[in-house]
């Protein structure tokens, strides 16, 4: 229930800390990998560290989101909320701090404390929202916010460039004062408008079997898209996971205040929103990488032109995620999300037919069908899911969602990148990945590089398919929150 307390004007007041947020994570996503060639040369790392400069922060954010929902569900969203974007900051001044003689190490560690604050502000922003937004505008709060992630993504190139040529430090450090002034805001203006229920207990050994067990199952899956280590490891650390994940579910039905509440599930619009969010990280949760290794193999671009010609995606993104997220508020989620879904798909269809020889005109038109799909799709999809389930319940909601996407990414990419990038020679992927500037030289590796290509955007065209079938099938009203 509401709480009387919270100011007039505070829906805005807590977008406005919320989009910080957003725009902050998503600048330093698609920012960083600009900055990758400048930072393998600085710090003398090797290729495979580098790459867990970028999977660290996804993974730790994905295994911890749901315990830091649960908890938010018991104590409350603000502080949870500034406590992230603390972390976040620390984390983005030791990353700025790296040093040559850990050789990028330090760096890993350090975007490891980043993805602990990412997932603090993660897991509680569309809480947040929900929260402060009356139902029937909630549509309208979460689209806005998808606004910063889009944007974010767009800038983001740009920004990296920039910083880049000034010094690579700058794409963590430039974090801090911003961090700071976000932690300041949030702590002065955001409220609890909503009182939850007290003498709530903490599920513990469900909270570490579960972090535990998708931490084991997410790193087996990143060993297997980038090999390091024994061949057995992702074998061993996928069946302890599988272990871990199995007393999980045993735990959660024999205690009275389980960390992930199986319950929720059995409301099928819940179920199937859940189930349409997974299906689409899978379906295109290694597309934009896949992208950025085209445009600077088949394409010939640098790390920043490439990143600059993915525009196209963030800002249809950008055109449609509000108007989908207001629209959803009156008409429900279940014909925007399919139809969202259904245009992604086609835009899929599309890009599983280019090559070296595709025009930018035609590449644009199928990025803008994808990104335009996924702002059709996302704001809706959280609506439903976030507003079909009860005030107490919305951080676990919301963590949910999350980490159900963010796994089906760590799928994707799992999937992907060996069946696209094990074909071609490790010499010839590290220097496109780094540099870009063409595979002209190398014609057989351009021919076999294009049809692994073509073949990760038919398995992810097939699967946003699938996930259109299942938000189809969530029904056609929108019922009350459950208990």
């Amino acid at each position: 229930m509401m709480s009387g307390t919270t100011p007039r004007g505070y829906e805005w007041v807590a977008l406005s800390v919320t989009t910080v947020g957003s725009l902050l994570a998503s600048i330093q996503g698609s920012a960083l990998i600009i900055g990758l060639p400048d930072i393998l040369v600085n710090l003398k790392a090797e290729f495979l560290t580098i790459i867990w400069v970028l999977l660290a922060y996804l993974l730790v954010t994905t295994a911890v989101v749901p315990v830091i929902g649960r908890v938010a569900d018991m104590i409350g969203r603000k502080n949870l909320y500034n406590a992230g974007f603390a972390i976040f900051t620390l984390g983005s001044l030791l990353s700025g701090l790296a040093q040559v003689q850990f050789h990028g190490w330090d760096l890993v560690a350090a975007r490891i404390i980043q993805g602990m604050g990412g997932a603090l502000l993660f897991a509680n922003s569309a809480a947040i929202v929900t929260d402060a937004f009356r139902h029937g505008r909630i549509g309208l709060g979460l689209g806005v916010n998808q606004i910063a992630i889009a944007a974010g993504f767009v800038l983001g190139p740009v920004v990296g460039g920039l910083l880049t040529a000034i010094n690579w430090r700058w794409l963590f450090l430039v974090n801090v004062p911003l961090g700071l002034g976000g932690t300041i805001w949030g702590m002065l203006r955001l409220r609890e408008p909503e009182t939850l229920p007290g003498g709530q207990r903490f599920d513990l050994w469900g909270s570490v079997t579960f972090t535990l067990g998708m931490g084991g199952l997410l790193l087996g899956l990143s060993l297997v898209a980038f090999p390091a280590g024994p061949a057995f490891l992702p074998l061993i650390l996928m069946a302890g996971s599988v272990l871990l994940l199995a007393a999980f579910v045993l735990i959660e039905h024999h205690v009275r205040e389980p960390m992930l509440d199986f319950g929720l599930f059995r409301h099928r619009l819940f179920a199937l929103a859940n189930l349409a969010a997974a299906l689409n990280g899978l379906a295109r949760g290694a597309v934009l990488f896949l992208l950025t290794f085209f445009l600077q193999g088949p394409y010939g671009k640098n790390p920043l032109q490439a990143g600059i010609l993915t525009a196209p995606f963030g800002l249809a993104f950008l055109a449609v995620g509000p108007l989908s997220g207001f629209l959803s508020d009156r008409h429900g989620s279940r014909g925007l999300a399919t139809a969202g879904l259904l245009v992604s798909s086609v835009g899929l269809l599309g890009l599983a037919t280019i090559t070296s020889e595709t025009g930018y005109g035609l590449l644009a038109v199928f990025m803008i069908l994808m990104g335009g799909g996924s702002g059709l799709f996302s704001s809706p999809n959280t609506n439903a899911i976030m507003s079909s389930v009860a005030t107490e319940r919305r951080g676990i909601a919301s963590a949910t969602n999350i980490m159900l996407g963010n796994t089906g990414q760590m799928f994707s990419i799992a999937i992907a990148f060996p069946l696209v990038l094990s074909r071609i020679p490790q010499s010839v992927m590290y220097h496109v990945f780094l540099y870009g500037g063409g595979m002209e030289n190398t014609p057989r590796v351009l021919q076999v590089f294009q049809a692994g290509l073509h073949e990760a955007f038919i398995v992810s065209c097939g699967v946003t398919l699938i996930a259109a079938a299942a938000s189809f099938l969530r029904p056609s009203r929108e019922t009350s929150p459950s208990p």
